[in-house]
């Protein structure tokens, strides 16, 4: 809720969306594209995109790893607050269609962050273990996992067998299908409509 204030009062130094930035090189055109719905600044900064910001009268810029760092440390001292002591390991989840240039960027992430990166797993995978679909299981399974999210859409099917195995069969997902796309579209359209009365 904080972050929704801050939009309103201070649109060009409230940052988000660093997963739709992060493992991507600045002329992509999906950041071309998204450029348009940002408040914020984004700059080309050998071919990386860069999130530039003003911060106590001076120019800021971060790389996307840099946002999502500071995103992962706050979630650390969440857990170590909760758990009463300290947290060096983590799995971090991220869509499953992720590139290995956005997943390594992850991982990149995790590190500036001070966490030892367990390892990379799939949304939809890591969906499958919270809802607990291996257990009690006779056999295998077949599931769909669908996640239709904020900014995201996952879909995988996995198998799971009776010892806890998954295995992904097929994954897709579209970085630019989510509830943000939604209301973006929903803008344009009306601002449309506005323009032609």
């Amino acid at each position: 809720m904080q972050q929704k204030n801050q939009v309103a009062m201070n649109p060009e130094n409230t940052v988000f969306d660093a997963k739709r930035l992060i493992g991507r090189r600045y002329e992509d055109e999906k950041i071309q594209s998204d450029l348009k719905h940002w408040p914020f600044k984004v700059v080309n900064d050998g071919e990386k995109p860069k999130i530039q910001v003003q911060y106590k009268g001076e120019v800021k810029r971060f790389a996307p790893e840099e946002i999502s760092s500071m995103v992962l440390t706050k979630m650390k001292q969440t857990a170590e607050a909760f758990l009463g002591t300290s947290v060096q390991d983590a799995v971090i989840t991220v869509p499953a269609y992720f590139n290995d240039s956005q997943r390594q960027a992850t991982k990149d992430a995790g590190a500036i962050a001070g966490i030892n990166v367990l390892r990379i797993i799939n949304e939809p995978t890591a969906a499958a273990l919270a809802y607990g679909l291996d257990k009690g299981l006779k056999g295998e399974r077949t599931v769909l996992i669908f996640d239709l999210g904020g900014g995201t859409f996952d879909v995988s099917i996995l198998t799971i067998d009776e010892g806890s195995l998954f295995q992904v069969k097929a994954t897709a997902g579209d970085t630019h299908l989510g509830g943000e796309d939604f209301d973006n579209r929903l803008v344009n359209y009306f601002s449309e409509e506005f323009k032609r009365k």
